[in-house]
């Protein structure tokens, strides 16, 4: 108790705490008047009311509470600690396996192991050339087996090692051309490519007879003695396609393309440059002039 001044009675008197459920009402001894409310600002409107309520708790910082701005800050705040934690788990790709890769375009295209070989042993002395850095992985892989297989004499197309792996003409020519000229750098000999050294695989591929073979090889060769400014492997097609316009079991030019990876109007346009010469190029054990002129026209 203590005293102070009651406005009801104007005197000053003792004032007795008489309700400390709501957190102290005071009244005045005398009259009976309540004199002070002490009653804290967080007690709610209900607890003042009725006093026999128990008083609601305080809804502040220190609850953990803070409204439903406070409820929508808090789900935020833990969907961004999830996000983060996502992110820090992701886990980090596996390094390219080179000599795997290499092993797999070996394989898919039935290179020998010695090829496969002197591919791993050129990647070796290329894998830290900068300019490769810059190239896909699969074209780099390409370029290397390609290039093994010239070494060794056995002469892929660029076409067929982007058909192994997926990889662009385009990288894998790019990639190609800055290890040959670095490997000339070296003393390596890469070695030219004849249509010759693609001629014989193609023809076992289409399934054609030993006596068309010889007379395709014979071809091939006198025509690699004019000048018709056309590659090796478009040069070997359009033999073949000579050859089996000759014979009994005629090929496509659609077959043939499917099988060099030539392209059709390559290989007609090719047609066109050799059709003059065909009479120097075809071997008469083969086809004499009359079977010439059974040939379609250029």
């Amino acid at each position: 108790m203590s005293d102070t001044f009651c406005q009801a009675c104007k005197c000053f008197t003792e004032v007795v705490v008489s309700d400390h459920a709501t957190g102290g009402t005071s009244s005045c001894s005398e009259c009976g008047t309540v004199v002070v409310d002490e009653v804290p600002e967080w007690v709610s409107v209900h607890d003042r009311e009725d006093p026999t309520r128990e008083p609601s708790k305080p809804v502040g910082p220190e609850s953990g509470v803070s409204g439903s701005n406070g409820a929508a800050a808090s789900d935020d705040e833990e969907a961004s600690q999830a996000r983060r934690g996502k992110r820090r788990r992701r886990p980090r790709p596996p390094p390219f396996d080179w000599f795997g890769s290499i092993a797999a375009v070996s394989d898919r295209l039935g290179i020998v192991a010695a090829i496969k070989d002197r591919a791993n042993e050129i990647y070796k002395k290329v894998v830290d050339q900068k300019p490769l850095k810059f190239r896909t992985p699969d074209a780099v892989v390409a370029a290397c087996v390609y290039i093994a297989c010239r070494q060794e004499n056995k002469p892929r197309t660029v076409k067929e090692m982007c058909s192994a792996n997926g990889a662009t003409k385009k990288e894998v020519a790019r990639a190609k051309d800055f290890i040959m000229k670095y490997l000339e750098t070296e003393g390596q000999e890469i070695g030219t490519i004849h249509a010759a050294d693609f001629l014989r695989r193609f023809c076992s591929v289409l399934g054609m007879s030993n006596i068309e073979v010889m007379a395709a090889q014979e071809t091939v060769k006198k025509s690699e003695e004019l000048v018709l400014r056309r590659s090796p492997i478009s040069l070997a097609a359009v033999v073949i396609y000579i050859i089996t316009q000759l014979s009994n079991d005629k090929k496509g030019v659609k077959d043939i393309a499917f099988v060099t990876r030539v392209a059709e109007a390559t290989i007609k346009n090719s047609y066109k440059d050799l059709y003059p010469h065909l009479s120097e190029v075809i071997p008469t054990w083969f086809a004499k002039e009359e079977d010439l002129r059974q040939l379609p026209p250029a």
